[in-house]
């Protein structure tokens, strides 16, 4: 027969123990070596987009600056190229931050003496799971070199014959010596009980020879006597205690009668007052939910997460808390309004060029008024993308309207920051109130079916509305970003529409 090494599970605890340790040094200290050649990485590489992009930013050229930033996003360290001017007011926003945070390198550019603005860059962090990756012949080699120890260890330890017949002879000693102390223990309790019979004996004989003694020398006329007295005394105290029990046990049971039927009308009164309590507190909780269910299958009615849509309508509305749109003169109002169209319009055609999403049409022509903007995608075929064109379109105005804003801010000019939505055609009045009643400035609303999001599940990130009042509100969810292709495409796009539209970005 084979044993096995005595605390076997134990040393493979403590190989496992070991063997994390190991690979926990070994990702700490390749943390630090790849920290330390990536700053000087990103040091080289802020020092040189500020030698490049020096003249664009003492002009402000966004496009320009979004040109080379977007270079230099393309390397796989890079997440995120923030430029900033002399006020440190933003001037281009290159990357995808929301998705990937790192560490954040910020230098100031200058000119002389002066300051033209600064600019920050922010590396990728390298994750564990990419430092084991790149470790991974080092850590199988571990794990392939503490299993040979375990197997080595359960070989060398097991007991060996002589070993095995030594624990045996210990073993056989050990119950010949508890057998034995038990049976002294037995013939100790057998002579101590047979001692104890013989003394017991002898003291009855005593006894009984003393009785028969006294009993013959007794007198009869006072034994009969005293036999006559002792009778008569027993005769009156046993009838005593007879009706003296009867009455104490008469007593007895009519109390606990009494006590009985007291605790059993206190237990029905104390159950109906409960009883009548729970029925009058639940009333109101049954209407209340009867009234919660009610609404909620009103609400489903209209609005269900399977439904089918081949349709997407982009809306987009201006953040105007002030009215100030209103308020603006005829002849400064068309022209901001034109202006807009024109960019609406352009990045649609842009966008709808990207063969990702071929197959996606264009059903209206849009137009900027008061109230904003809609776009009507159809989807030409059951392969085509449409609620992620309208997802893109949405995101792409809002970085174009984020520019085109910012700079005539920066010339004293009229302008309005945006905020779009993005739908099935069925649900285009649902998100109109949801974009007047949450929506926030330069954010984007989705309210697809799951079909929809299913679609834009693999390009971007979206979040829900934290505290939702209405079912709407629930289905609704936020755009929180886009992964590196998405974005890159946006980017490309955008910088085509500025190129076309660069001459009439702005109006008189």
């Amino acid at each position: 027969m084979t044993y096995l090494a005595p605390r076997q599970g134990l040393f493979a605890i403590i190989l496992l123990v070991s063997f994390c340790l190991q690979t926990l040094l070994l990702v700490i200290s390749t943390d630090q070596q790849l920290s330390k050649s990536r700053a000087l990485k990103g040091e080289q590489m802020v020092a040189q987009l500020i030698d490049e992009a020096r003249l664009s930013l003492e002009n402000k050229d966004r496009v320009s600056l979004s040109v080379i930033a977007n270079r230099y996003t393309s390397e796989q360290d890079v997440t995120r190229i923030l430029i900033k001017d002399n006020n440190d007011d933003i001037l281009v926003p290159v990357g995808n931050a929301p998705m990937q945070q790192g560490d954040t390198i910020r230098q100031i550019a200058t000119k002389g003496d002066a300051v033209i603005g600064s600019v920050a860059l922010t590396l990728k962090d390298i994750s564990k799971g990419e430092i084991i990756a790149m470790q991974w012949p080092f850590v199988i080699g571990m794990l392939l070199l503490h299993l040979l120890l375990w197997l080595i260890y359960g070989y060398l330890a097991r007991p060996t014959k002589e070993q095995i017949n030594a624990i045996s002879r210990d073993i056989s000693e050990l119950h010949r010596e508890q057998f034995r102390q038990l049976d002294q223990r037995g013939s100790e309790r057998d002579y101590d009980r047979s001692s104890y019979e013989d003394d017991r004996r002898a003291a009855d004989v005593e006894v009984t020879q003393s009785t028969v003694d006294n009993t013959a020398t007794a007198d009869a006329s006072a034994a009969v006597r005293t036999l006559n007295i002792h009778g008569a005394v027993n005769s009156y105290i046993r009838g005593q205690q007879g009706a003296t029990s009867a009455d104490a046990d008469t007593r007895t049971d009519t109390e606990h009668d009494s006590d009985i039927s007291a605790g059993i009308k206190d237990d029905v009164d104390a159950t109906s007052k409960a009883e009548s309590a729970h029925h009058t507190e639940n009333k109101p909780s049954e209407t209340s939910h009867n009234q919660s269910i009610g609404k909620a299958a009103h609400g489903s009615a209209h609005l269900s997460a399977t439904r089918t849509f081949d349709s997407v309508r982009v809306q987009i509305v201006f953040h105007d808390e002030f009215n100030m749109l209103e308020r603006l003169a005829p002849a400064q109002r068309l022209p901001y309004l034109a202006l807009c169209t024109q960019l609406l319009n352009q990045a649609t055609t842009e966008l709808l060029k990207q063969p990702l999403l071929l197959g996606v049409s264009v059903i209206n022509e849009p137009s900027f008024d008061d109230k904003g903007a809609s776009v009507l995608l159809k989807a030409d075929n059951s392969h085509a993308k449409v609620a992620l064109a309208g997802v893109m379109l949405g995101k792409l105005y809002l970085m174009l309207n984020k520019i085109i804003h910012d700079k005539h801010i920066e010339l004293s000019r009229f302008a309005l920051p945006a905020k779009a939505g993005v739908s099935d055609d069925a649900q285009s009045e649902a998100m109109m109130h949801l974009l007047h009643g949450i929506g926030k400035k330069e954010q984007m609303l989705i309210l697809l079916p799951n079909a929809g999001l299913k679609q834009i599940s693999h390009h971007v990130q979206v979040q829900s509305i934290m505290r939702p009042t209405t079912v709407y509100e629930r289905e609704c969810a936020i755009f929180d970003g886009g992964n590196d292709a998405m974005i890159q495409r946006l980017a490309d796009v955008r910088n085509a529409v500025l190129m076309v539209d660069n001459q009439e970005a702005s109006y008189s």
